[in-house]
């Protein structure tokens, strides 16, 4: 009997291809949960659960026009579900020898032969367990993977069935990439440097989509994306920092005990600012803080931090592949005043909506899944050239889960930086707190923990300065 296949898209195949020797596409989660956990539970559950996703029964197969989703016909939990042992080196804590060994598989590829992903168990930590997850980019975003790894939890619902007309309607050939690959055939052959009659045919054929803008108003959302793929193309390379510069491809991931989500809320009702708002100028004063102490004066400076931006409703976040543009964000990292921070983020925040540039994005990834490999890496590269980091904020389940009748105390989840980008930060809330996490490259940043540690410290400030405010006096709106 002929192995099932299925043509991987254009977008999955970029991300596929877009492993390099410093960065590989792979997003790493860490979940913490006590008691403690058996490999045995932890197989069945998975095999239970997420294996009635066919994605994870799937192996990739290569062929000179992309690459199609092959069921694998000999498929073993037992190669994606591992046990070992934490090591740990003389003076080291338990939390510090985790952090190393999510860093060391954060640079250790997948096996192609089989399905794009691992989870390996630690069976005793910190009177628990701690499960490190590691799936291939190529699988899902960060949206879709969170919610469909969210289904082996206890109580966990299955995949919804999908009529064969919804499965067509969610094909690629939707609008979202009709609608940017014309306008991006210009500025892809810019980028990459070259004319030739293969660029030229390829961009010939994307340039004729059948339905352009589908149901949008084409006049009014046409200048819109012209004015954003300008944005885009002439946007200048990023602050020079010590966080830029060429990796070495040696991972080093940190994290933080959560903050307390309601008191972020506080802050943002009293600023009259979003959740993301407060987070995001945390963050940025923590970087800030950090370059200042290294003798990389911050002042005056801005950096770009690319952030994913959904693109799929939320009622279909349990749909694998990617559905996500990518939005640059400034981070006034050389404003020192916690409140002015807060707002010249919450103005950034706001020049951004109503952007076509998550959605250029998207079309990057589509035409670069069609582009040879250097071809390729020349356009991604781009991305690097005017940012500094990746960072992510997804929201998560409001209250604890539980995993095989243990609790799952604390969950962390890192995304893949592309190119030569060195630096991923990622928001997750979860079970009533806000957890921050970094991974970064060794050369780059080779201690993390020292960002993700200041998280709290400017969080503090904020908190302080707002509970200081003339409340009897209106805030800037």
């Amino acid at each position: 009997m002929p192995e099932t296949s299925e043509r991987m898209s254009r977008v999955d195949t970029a991300w596929l291809r877009m492993d390099n020797d410093v960065n590989l596409m792979m997003i790493v989660g860490v979940w913490l949960v006590e008691p403690a956990l058996t490999l045995e539970a932890l197989r069945e559950r998975i095999a239970s659960k997420l294996l009635k996703y066919p994605r994870f029964r799937q192996r990739v197969e290569h062929d000179l026009l992309g690459a199609n989703w092959v069921e694998e016909k000999d498929f073993d939990i037992a190669r994606h579900v591992v046990a070992t042992r934490l090591t740990r080196e003389r003076g080291q804590s338990e939390r510090a020898a985790l952090q190393a060994r999510a860093g060391a598989l954060a640079t250790t590829p997948l096996d192609p032969a089989h399905p794009l992903w691992q989870f390996e168990l630690i069976e005793k930590y910190e009177g628990g367990s701690a499960v490190i997850a590691r799936i291939h980019h190529c699988i899902g975003d960060g949206i879709a993977l969170i919610s469909v790894l969210l289904s082996i939890t206890d109580g966990g619902g299955d995949p919804p069935r999908r009529r064969r007309r919804q499965a067509e309607a969610d094909e690629e050939s939707d609008w979202l990439t009709d609608a940017v690959i014309k306008p991006l055939s210009d500025v892809a052959g810019k980028a990459i440097g070259i004319y030739g009659s293969g660029v030229a045919r390829t961009m010939e054929v994307l340039s004729q989509p059948r339905q352009l803008l589908g149901s949008l108003d084409v006049a009014r959302s046409g200048v819109q994306v012209a004015r954003d793929l300008a944005a885009f193309a002439l946007m200048d390379d990023d602050s020079p920092t010590l966080l830029k510069g060429k990796p070495v491809g040696s991972k080093v991931v940190a994290w933080n005990e959560p903050l307390p989500l309601d008191e972020v809320k506080t802050i943002g009702k009293a600023l009259n600012c979003s959740i993301n708002d407060v987070l995001l100028a945390c963050a940025a004063g923590a970087i800030g803080d950090y370059l200042r102490e290294r003798g990389d004066d911050p002042a005056g400076k801005e950096i770009r931090a690319m952030v994913p931006v959904n693109l799929r409703p939320l009622e279909k976040a349990w749909q694998l592949g990617n559905r996500f543009g990518l939005a640059p964000l400034v981070l006034p990292i050389g404003i020192d005043n916690p409140i002015e921070r807060v707002y010249a983020v919450r103005a950034r925040m706001r020049e951004m909506k109503g952007s076509y540039q998550p959605l250029l994005a998207f079309g990057v990834l589509a035409v670069a899944g069609l582009l040879v490999k250097p071809m390729q890496d020349a356009l991604l590269n781009l991305f690097a050239k005017k940012s500094t980091a990746v960072m992510t904020n997804v929201p998560g389940p409001a209250l604890p889960l539980g995993l095989c009748g243990s609790t799952l105390r604390q969950m962390i989840f890192w995304v893949p930086a592309s190119g030569d980008l060195g630096i991923g930060i990622s928001i997750l809330s979860y079970g009533g707190g806000v957890q921050f996490g970094m991974i970064t490259d060794e050369r780059l940043c080779p201690h993390p923990q020292q960002i993700i540690d200041r998280f709290a410290i400017e969080f503090e400030k904020l908190l302080l300065v707002t509970l200081m405010l003339p409340w009897g006096e209106d805030q800037p709106k």
